[in-house]
């Protein structure tokens, strides 16, 4: 059974026991969440797709670890113009273990 979840933004094919890095959740490490947004159910031979989310299902994890992304430079330059501009930046991330999927 596999799930795809929407959060961050971003979509996520999940099963049972799966670690995954997705956008800052909060919480603390050891804590439990519940994605709400299931917007395609696999059970198998059978498929669930949602209009837009799958009414009833919920996807269960725990928070294994709050942590941030790689260092990201963002750097601008225009040429013959001494103009530079250097900047950094890393992403908050949550990994999360899925314990249990739920269908309706």
């Amino acid at each position: 059974m596999f799930a795809v979840v929407k959060t961050g933004g971003k979509q996520y094919k999940v099963q049972k026991d799966d670690k995954i890095l997705v956008e800052k959740l909060e919480g603390k490490e050891g804590g439990k969440i519940t994605l709400d947004e299931v917007l395609m159910l696999v059970d198998g031979k059978t498929a669930k797709v949602g209009e837009p989310v799958v009414k009833g299902a919920k996807v269960e994890a725990k928070i294994v670890a709050q942590t941030r992304g790689p260092k990201i430079t963002v750097f601008k330059k225009k040429r013959r113009q001494n103009y530079r501009r250097k900047k950094g930046h890393r992403q908050d991330l949550t990994m999360i273990q899925v314990t249990d999927i739920k269908a309706a």
